[in-house]
């Protein structure tokens, strides 16, 4: 179907789809606007909803917009309306893409919809989500959180047995396997089940046939998504504050292999795939997550808080002030704050419309929207001793500039603290975290690395001391990135 716009389509599937221009792409000019050189890695929110008495689109909207801070490139909406589905997707944020009249367009019964941030792949609507797909069984709407291990192997087995792919996304490679799997199965629900058995990584996904509305998340539990109740509509989320934004209340997480089928309002669970296994993404609880978000029973926000306060435990400093670099780090200094006896302050202010320039993929955008995104605040920080806390170094860039700032406005000294380990090896499963080559704590000490960033002193959360960050979480972690010990293989080969 054709909108107005010419972005509501559905695909074909395995053949040629609809392509239209992006209104305006042409003239988007944006600080992650650029490719990065390796790896496939995203880091994104998704968000579904079956709602009988309809304003499926305009609930999906406000969702996506609740998880915003987890995907700032590109987003999209699709939906069901009495079996004929119907999406909209497209660069920009949630705002930019979506007005009232294209939600009006959207509404039906049914909806998943997606928001993206992407390290590899041109930022094009192709690469956006919902992936739609139409075939001899009908059509199919996904969206995907997390990175598969395995793509290369995947691709070539599909495009050997035919497979035309779209996207450089392997997302579409989730969706076409599934596809696959309907061809030989009874129902999508089995299709979903037998698919993703045979996937190796991280995906939290949202798969919506025209009867039902199906959740599912990887066997090992990498990513989160949560399951909610407004109503008699049944809602999914990548986090419990976008069900609560919308008006819903958490019910409760999916555990790892679950699939949950939602049928004319009837929820059932298929556990077929569940290993009683768990290593979610500690990153969730240091970065990514939103902080009044609950992940796996902890709350995000006191995960945070307690960061600071083992840091402040194992690294104290004299100071005058304590200061949180936006936006995750705030939460982090006010615990070190609150451990340590040192006033907390407001050492800086944000721009609120710039993206986070840890996923901005060149280097060079990344240096020059540090200074267009935060200012230091020279009454706050002049003639102060300042500790600065941030919840990670990747490059050490980003955090030399930001220091640079609190001495230009007159901070005496700059002591950093990160709420998390040093990194020393890439992530695989969705987060932007680059090679070994561009990770400073593979190359430096600490020593080092502190008068690289032009810190008076730098501290790290320890290895030890990132297994108590979130003592109420029912699950376990995944830590590769700072340790080089991951759940799975990551190299190809089968377990």
């Amino acid at each position: 179907m054709v909108g107005a716009g010419g972005a509501i389509i559905n695909y074909l599937f395995p053949g040629a789809r609809e392509a239209p221009e992006s209104k305006g792409a042409e003239n988007i000019v944006s600080m992650e606007d650029i490719r990065l050189e390796q790896g496939l890695h995203e880091e994104c929110g998704v968000f579904g909803i079956y709602d009988p008495e309809g304003s499926c689109a305009q609930t999906t909207y406000y969702g996506l917009y609740a998880l915003q801070h987890r995907g700032q490139e590109a987003c999209g909406i699709a939906t069901i309306n009495d079996r004929e589905q119907s999406f909209y997707k497209d660069v920009g944020l949630v705002s930019e893409v979506f007005d009232k009249q294209t939600l009006q367009r959207l509404n039906g019964t049914m909806a998943v919809g997606h928001v993206r941030y992407a390290t590899t792949g041109a930022r094009e609507r192709e690469n956006a989500q919902p992936l739609t797909i139409k075939y001899v069984k009908g059509t199919l709407a996904v969206v995907h959180n997390g990175n598969l291990v395995d793509v290369d192997r995947l691709r070539a087995r599909f495009e050997y047995q035919g497979a035309i792919f779209h996207t450089t996304s392997d997302s579409e490679l989730i969706a076409y396997a599934i596809a696959q799997a309907r061809l030989h199965g009874p129902s999508v629900e089995e299709a979903v089940c037998r698919a993703v058995g045979e996937l190796r990584g991280a995906f939290s996904l949202i798969v919506m046939s025209p009867r039902k509305l199906i959740a599912c998340r990887d066997p090992w539990g990498f990513r989160p998504l949560c399951m909610g109740r407004k109503g008699k509509a049944v809602l999914f989320a990548s986090e419990s504050c976008a069900i609560e934004s919308v008006g819903g209340t958490l019910e409760r997480e999916l555990d790892p292999g679950e699939i949950v089928v939602v049928e004319e309002g009837q929820v059932r669970s298929i556990r077929d795939n569940c290993r009683g296994q768990s290593h979610m993404c500690i990153f969730e609880y240091i970065y990514f997550a939103r902080p009044d978000s609950v992940i796996a029973g902890q709350s995000v926000h006191e995960a945070r808080v307690n960061a600071g306060r083992l840091l402040a435990r194992r690294h104290p400093v004299e100071a005058d002030l304590v200061v949180g670099v936006p936006d995750s780090g705030l939460d982090a200094a006010r615990g070190y704050a609150q451990e340590s006896g040192i006033p907390y302050g407001v050492g800086f202010v944000k721009n609120r419309y710039v993206g986070r320039t840890f996923i901005t993929p060149d280097q060079t955008s990344r240096e020059q929207a540090v200074r267009i995104k935060l200012s230091a605040l020279r009454s706050e920080v002049e003639g102060k001793r300042v500790v600065m806390v941030d919840d990670s170094i990747v490059r050490g860039t980003t955090c030399s500039q930001i220091i640079a700032l609190l001495r230009e406005a007159g901070a005496t000294e700059v002591h950093m603290r990160v709420s998390a380990p040093p990194f020393i090896s890439p992530c695989y499963f969705g987060t932007d975290i680059p090679d070994k080559d561009r990770l400073i704590a593979c190359h430096h000490s600490i020593d080092e690395i502190r008068d690289m960033t032009g810190a008076d002193s730098l501290d790290f959360l320890s290895l030890d001391n990132l297994q108590k960050l979130a003592p109420n979480a029912r699950c376990g972690f995944c830590e590769g990135c700072f340790t080089e010990h991951y759940p799975i293989p990551v190299d190809g080969s089968e377990d």
